[in-house]
């Protein structure tokens, strides 16, 4: 059937045809006989922008109800790839495991993980989603069923490669050992964005998962103020953690359709004051369930209506240094852009997969509503961050043209030539694969 889809942002729709696969063999078959427009495997559509869209061309859908076994004695479990990381995650926390890398919502598959090579607030210490994963199985692009083992030079190709050089249909994923299914969070709040930083220098020594809300709205001294939180899994004698077993948190209430979107920058000032408030006056320690530290927004379903029909943009890059990110949040202060949410994190090491997103230093994610306006404030954004060595991300961009993605990811050249050999008719595509021209 065909179907109008779009990003998570909603600024971008296409059409394309919407075919189930169910087994290896369903895939090749696909795969075998696709047409000129390509194929492309979509998972729960939570990338923003493009990287899931592949217009007047297929979409495959892999089943998302396989069950997840029990976890090896050596902290291993083989998952399909259409399952969603909350899935895993509720399935191997009651056993003592817990997923190695979580982005910021639970609605993500596993070979959308890999696709994107998620990171999560633990990338300082742990890297991304990929550098946990033992082996994968996938369809290539001439339709034959391939196994890599961890050190296979193309994994290159796969992680982070946006789905463009094969369909992954299972990974055997090193999970996390832990004691209790509690958190135990620091959170204290910051009165400009350099002691923010500061403070996220100081607890990534100190602890496993480390973000910060910022608040970009608010000027003068006070711009970049915000709350820092940083957590560590409890362990189980820890007064007030609780033992490992599920706890899935609120359900999720949808936000309504809505023919305006409801995020101005008048509203936000009093909603970014309000949330600051409600933080801590003197830092705190708590003990949170899952949800509730890694996955706040997913207990508001829809939550991307709340900018109403013409959607958000995902602005997340990544920069070196501080002199960087200082320069980037005062241009986008400067030329007046509207962040209804700001998000900060530091980065350790890159994984080496040439199109893997994370490297050394601070990446920012801010979400911004798709004004007209706002694109040439974006695009000198984009010319300041990759002048600086730093780079956006593909899983959330919309935006970024072709000549500024070769400055961002110099190793493009070997993405390209690893995916030659996995995919040499370039069956699987995507819209952002045809804008970028990758």
């Amino acid at each position: 059937m065909t179907e109008l889809v779009t990003g998570w942002g909603r600024a971008t729709a296409t059409a394309s045809h919407v075919l189930d696969v169910e087994d290896a063999e369903a895939v090749a078959r696909a795969v075998r006989t696709a047409d000129g427009r390509g194929l492309l495997v979509r998972g729960l559509g939570r990338a923003y922008g493009d990287a899931a869209l592949n217009a007047g061309g297929t979409l495959l859908r892999l089943p998302r109800s396989a069950p997840v076994p029990v976890p090896g004695p050596d902290g291993t479990v083989t998952v399909a790839a259409g399952t969603s990381l909350g899935a895993l995650l509720d399935a191997v926390l009651p056993h003592g495991w817990f997923v190695p890398v979580t982005p910021g919502t639970r609605h993500v598959t596993v070979g959308g993980a890999l696709a994107a090579d998620v990171h999560g607030k633990n990338h300082h210490r742990d890297g991304t989603f990929g550098a946990h994963v033992e082996s994968l199985t996938l369809v290539d692009g001439t339709g034959e069923v391939l196994v890599l083992e961890r050190g296979d030079p193309l994994l290159g190709a796969v992680l982070g490669g946006m789905g463009l050089a094969g369909v992954v249909l299972s990974a055997r994923v090193r999970l996390l050992p832990v004691t209790s299914s509690s958190v135990t969070v620091h959170t204290r709040r910051t009165s400009s964005l350099e002691a923010t930083m500061s403070a996220l220098v100081e607890d990534d020594a100190a602890h496993r998962y480390t973000v910060a809300w910022v608040d970009l709205v608010v000027g003068g001294r006070a711009h970049g103020r915000g709350v820092v939180t940083s957590g560590d899994h409890a362990d189980r004698d820890e007064p007030g953690a609780r033992p490992v077993e599920l706890h899935r948190g609120p359900r999720a209430v949808d936000v309504p359709p809505s023919p305006v979107g409801l995020v101005g920058r008048h509203g936000l000032r009093a909603v970014n004051e309000l949330y600051l408030r409600r933080a801590p006056v003197r830092p705190t320690v708590t003990h949170e369930d899952p949800t509730t530290f890694f996955h706040p927004l997913d207990v508001v379903g829809r939550w991307n209506r709340l900018y109403g029909p013409r959607g958000f943009v995902q602005y997340q890059v990544a920069v070196p240094t501080d002199d960087d990110l200082l320069d980037l949040v005062a241009l986008l202060h400067r030329e007046r852009v509207v962040v209804a949410l700001a998000v900060l994190k530091r980065f350790g090491l890159a994984s080496g997969a040439p199109l893997s997103f994370p490297v050394p230093g601070w990446t920012l994610a801010l979400d911004v509503p798709a004004d007209p306006g706002v694109a040439p404030t974006l695009d000198r954004a984009d010319a300041l961050v990759a002048a600086a060595g730093g780079r956006t991300y593909l899983a959330k961009d919309a935006r970024t043209r072709p000549d500024v993605l070769a400055a961002m990811y110099p190793e493009l050249p070997r993405w390209r030539s690893l995916r030659e050999r996995l995919d040499p008719h370039h069956v699987f595509t995507s819209d952002l694969a045809r804008r970028l021209q990758l």
